[in-house]
């Protein structure tokens, strides 16, 4: 909603009691979600299906003509959801999910599962958002479950990242990769990001995520390996990461490297990216690095000094890039 369409909301209920207005705001985000829901249900196709390369087509063609001003959207992947097709696409180097409902009638840009819960996101936050139960201990067990190229994944690894950082000897602070949601492409980076880390420790890891969600050009390559390669070995050079050295890991190791954290994220009942436990308790927070760190350190029998450090209260941006968003989702 934007700031003019706020403005005008708070001058008209300026008389109503405060409990008037969260009762309308409640109601109103629950026909949004019955509106959405209807859409998604089988009944609301009226036409024949059409096929996954034309609905591709079709939200390509209306989102460059229509939503966006400047530059062109690209086809990362397409997903048959059952009710819809997701079509993600590419633009200013972010993945950005989109739906086309199966008769090719209904361009849709964001659905919410009504089965999940809605968090309100407040950029400047920096409580747990979620009540749960996390068990203190000495040395608090973190773990991060991403898909590598989800842009929610990538944008809580840029609010990590500092945590690691700042708390890498007083808590344990784990990646987890939970599969390849977008295609084969992603199942390749997780490969070579496990084996970065493998063969050169978690800090060189967390250089190279660094710089890796960093990258525009990158992201903009999306699934075109034949793009991307040439970044990504420039990017290891700039680290001191020796490529044949990782070549030969995602050839003999990656594999079960990558088997052992899906088995962990099965095990947890975990499909989402990114979600976020603590001690084993699921927690979630906006997507700054001071949230990040309050819940970490929070979780500490005895906080270490660093805690009391202060870190940025802005939370990253979604995708690939070094900027700032209030948005936040899953894959």
């Amino acid at each position: 909603m934007n700031d003019s369409i706020e403005n005008k909301e708070a001058q008209t209920s300026l008389s109503l009691p405060k409990k008037s207005i969260n009762v309308w705001m409640i109601a109103s985000a629950v026909l949004l979600i019955l509106l959405a829901a209807s859409l998604l249900l089988p009944k609301g196709i009226t036409g024949a299906v059409i096929s996954e390369n034309d609905a591709e087509k079709n939200a390509i063609d209306f989102i460059n003509k229509n939503i966006i001003s400047s530059g062109t959207a690209n086809l990362s992947s397409v997903q048959d959801l059952g009710s819809i097709y997701e079509i993600n696409v590419t633009y200013n180097g972010k993945i950005i999910p989109t739906y086309v409902t199966k008769d090719g009638k209904y361009f849709i840009q964001n659905i919410l599962d009504i089965n999940k819960p809605v968090i309100k996101n407040t950029a400047n936050s920096t409580k747990a958002q979620t009540a749960v139960n996390v068990t203190k201990s000495a040395k608090p067990k973190v773990d991060s479950f991403v898909f590598s190229y989800c842009p929610y994944g990538l944008q809580f690894e840029k609010a990590l990242s500092p945590v690691y950082t700042l708390l890498k000897d007083s808590a344990e602070i784990n990646l987890v990769f939970i599969g390849a949601m977008h295609g084969e492409y992603e199942k390749v980076e997780s490969y070579r990001q496990l084996c970065v880390q493998k063969e050169y420790g978690k800090d060189k890891l967390f250089e190279y995520l660094d710089k890796f969600n960093a990258d525009t050009a990158i992201g903009s390559c999306s699934s075109n390996a034949a793009c991307s390669l040439p970044l990504i070995e420039k990017l290891m050079t700039t680290l001191s990461i020796d490529k044949s050295k990782i070549d030969s890991c995602m050839a003999t190791d990656a594999e079960a490297l990558y088997n052992a954290d899906m088995a962990i994220a099965k095990n947890a009942g975990i499909s989402g990216s990114p979600t976020f436990l603590i001690n084993g308790a699921k927690v979630t927070v906006t997507r700054s690095p001071e949230a990040i760190k309050k819940a970490v350190c929070d979780a500490f029998t005895t906080a270490p000094s660093q805690c009391s450090q202060n870190l940025s209260s802005t939370a990253a941006s979604a995708g690939f890039g070094s900027g700032t968003s209030t948005t936040t989702s899953s894959c």
